[in-house]
Parts: structure tokens; sequence; C-alpha cells
């Protein structure tokens, strides 16, 4: 079984709400993120950041060319956490964890994420 984690903006100033736009739609959403985690891991507390995902261009693989080479630790906080368990034996989620987040800014250096890597055969198409 799997959890379905949602990030959500508790509240945003206008400014915050320009980086909240869906790019098919183009509308507004204070969905920051979602997750599906079917590991053993425990749900996310207060205190918890989301990761922000940046290219840097020096370091972009020509194979990966749209892929993000950095990560940093994001400045949405998590402030509450609520967990919804469902009641039907069949259901497709043990739960359903929604974060409400709060925006404040930090500053955190970028770090490199490792390389992809794909076994030979997976590359031959």
């Amino acid at each position: 079984m799997s959890k379905y984690i949602i990030f959500k903006a508790e509240d945003a100033s206008s400014q915050q709400w320009e980086q909240m736009l869906l790019a098919h739609t183009g509308a507004y959403t204070d969905i920051l993120a979602e997750h599906y985690d079917g590991s053993k891991k425990p749900i996310p507390q207060p205190g918890y950041r989301l990761r922000d995902f940046h290219t840097v261009e020096k370091f972009i693989d020509p194979q990966f060319p749209g892929a993000s080479t950095h990560s940093r630790v994001g400045d949405w906080e998590v402030t509450r956490v609520e967990e919804y368990v469902p009641n039907l034996p069949t259901g497709g989620f043990e739960s359903v964890v929604i974060c409400y987040c709060h925006y404040s800014p930090v500053v955190t250096p970028l770090e490199p994420l490792p390389r992809l890597e794909f076994a030979q055969e997976l590359q031959q198409v």
C-alpha cells in the first residue's frame, strides 16, 4: 500500500501566486507538489521543507537536456499535517496526507543531483 501526499499552500501573497501557475491550463493552484510514496517512511512533519529543483546550464547532460541538475532545500515549510485513512478495505492508498505549507524563504546551497544512468540495453531503441 502507498501514501498519497499533497503539499498545499496555506497562504500565499500575490507574488507567490505567480509562481503557482499550471503551465498546461493557465490556471493558478495552491497545490505545490504531490507525491506517491510506497515506502515505509513516516509522513512529513511540521518543519519539513520541499526541495526546489534547478538546471545549471554548464552541468546539463546533452542526453537529458531538460533534466534538473541541482536541488536545494526550498522556501515552503510544512506547518500542519492532516492524514486521512480510508475505511474501505480495497482502497488504493493506505492514507491520504495533506501537508499545509507556509512560504518562509531560506538561503540554502545548490546541491548537485546524481547523474542519470541507464543500462545499455535500455538506451537502444
